[in-house]
């Protein structure tokens, strides 16, 4: 029993050290070749395996902190709380207001979806449409479904998770990225990249892109105007005279004595 509680307390300080960890990672920690004896151990502490880089990375139920949607990724590994990605797509496709894509929801999941969309068809847990010449994947419940169509094909700004997923949500790495990328531009870029993420966004982005630059809300809309409007000034930004003065050159002048008498 003592070798029992020492292996658990292996594990589990080793994942918290290394938060995500490979079966041959931890065999090596525990002496062991052993898969079985490796999840066994696992199971006892509560973990998770990753949906993305085929379910090859594990961590602990305590160590991931999941965001709002139910996601969680270190070092680019994601894991979810709906479990693999069979289940977390068709979480996802579920909870949406108006379906997905395949690219759609690809891009917000971080891994290719494409299979796995196809699997819940075949096994009819989804249901799937062709919508302007794409697949758009709803519920497989009737009510649910039938909104999600309905404001599919309504054409207007699919406002919720699955649209302004981006902005709500970002890693924290790529928010860094993102932060060093915007202190990098003047303030006229500034106003103008947050008002095409905006734009991107539709209703309330105005808003949510002034909680994550900490601008003002009124300078984002400005910026979205220029940029549908077209009305774009691609001058320098530093005005005319501005800058350093040009270095005018002195020429010492010849003494008497140096001139030809």
């Amino acid at each position: 029993m003592a070798s029992e509680s020492s292996d658990l307390k292996a594990v589990e300080n080793y994942l918290k050290f290394h938060k995500i960890s490979t079966l041959d990672q931890i065999k090596k920690e525990l002496f062991t070749n052993s898969t079985m004896t490796v999840f066994r151990k696992l199971k006892s502490l509560g973990y998770l395996s990753s949906y993305s880089h085929r379910g090859k990375y594990y961590t602990l139920e305590s160590i991931a902190n999941f965001d709002e949607s139910g996601l969680w990724s270190f070092n680019s590994i994601w894991f979810s709380k709906y479990g693999n990605l069979i289940e977390t797509t068709a979480e996802f496709v579920n909870l949406s207001k108006a379906g997905f894509s395949a690219q759609e929801l690809s891009r917000i999941l971080n891994v290719e979806v494409k299979h796995p969309l196809l699997e819940l068809f075949r096994q009819k847990r989804l249901y799937r449409k062709k919508i302007s010449t794409v697949f758009i994947y709803f519920s497989q419940d009737p009510s649910k479904q039938r909104q999600q169509i309905t404001l599919r094909k309504s054409g207007e700004p699919l406002v919720d998770f699955d649209r302004t997923y981006e902005i709500e949500v970002f890693r924290d790495e790529l928010k860094a990225a993102i932060i060093l990328f915007y202190s990098l531009l003047d303030e006229k870029q500034r106003r103008l990249y947050a008002g095409l993420e905006s734009f991107k966004i539709g209703h309330g982005g105005d808003k949510k892109m002034a909680d994550f630059f900490g601008l003002d809300p009124h300078t984002i809309a400005k910026g979205r105007r220029e940029i549908l409007g077209g009305t774009i000034k691609t001058k320098s930004v530093r005005e005319k005279g501005g800058g350093r003065k040009p270095v005018e050159k002195k020429f010492q002048k010849s003494s008497p004595k140096s001139k030809k008498s």
